[in-house]
């Protein structure tokens, strides 16, 4: 083969080389920007995610304070009047009663819990609400509002188990005495329960003794005796015993 010749066979050999070369780089380039793309496309909808989710938390922070404010407010009961003078003015920011500060904060909370129902804040409204409720003896809207919190919430929220306390606490106040069993009984067994087992067999006892269930009011003051024989309910758990 001529020199010449080979030197064209080698030009082809390169051409065509560079033509593959090309043709690869084409098609990587493709691929790399539909990657490119895509990932922009995560990182925007992420960023997007996280800025609502900021917005939102700020702004259910700032209802909660709100409703905080209301609910931790000072009570200073202004002095009587002198004689023929008119009542005094109330201080503001402050309340006469405990009572009438619990009016004032359950629609502050409740606005609060409904705003941002999922949230932290709104979570931490709907408890505190439920207990507002309790207090103000509105006890079939605070276990409402305790449902709502307990089903919100997992296991491992602070909020879960308290709300089923309150739950079970809101039944015995209302006369479901059966009802208020079944919730302490099922408290009792949780061993995964963070509160402490000792108070709920108390008030697991109380309930029993309330719907006339002796036997199981019994055995939940037993359990306190001799399970936890240094609680602060075992003198208590005694004296109910003894009474039996």
């Amino acid at each position: 083969m001529k020199s010449t010749d080979r030197h064209k066979l080698k030009e082809n050999e390169f051409a065509q080389t560079m033509a593959r070369t090309r043709e690869m780089v084409v098609q990587r380039q493709r691929e790399i920007t539909t990657i490119v793309v895509a990932i922009v496309a995560v990182i925007v909808a992420v960023g997007g995610y996280l800025t609502w989710r900021s917005s939102r938390d700020g702004k259910a922070q700032t209802l909660l304070a709100s409703a905080l404010a209301v609910a931790e407010a000072p009570v200073v009961a202004p002095p009587p009047p002198a004689p023929g003078s008119p009542p005094p003015v109330q201080q503001p920011g402050t309340y006469r009663t405990d009572r009438e500060r619990l009016e004032a904060a359950v629609p502050r909370l409740q606005q609060a819990a409904d705003a941002y129902p999922n949230s932290d804040s709104g979570i931490t409204a709907r408890y505190r609400l439920a207990a507002s409720l309790a207090e103000l003896g509105r006890f079939a809207e605070a276990e409402q509002r305790y449902q709502e919190v307990l089903q919100k919430t997992g296991a491992k929220n602070v909020y879960h188990d308290t709300a089923r306390l309150g739950i079970g606490e809101a039944q015995l106040a209302q006369g479901k005495n059966d009802a208020a069993v079944a919730t302490f009984k099922e408290m009792s067994a949780d061993s995964a329960s963070s509160l402490p087992v000792d108070g709920i067999l108390m008030q697991l006892g109380r309930a029993a003794t309330a719907a006339g269930k002796k036997d199981e009011a019994k055995s939940a003051y037993t359990r306190i005796v001799q399970e936890f024989p240094q609680s602060l309910y075992a003198v208590e758990a005694k004296d109910k015993l003894a009474r039996m």
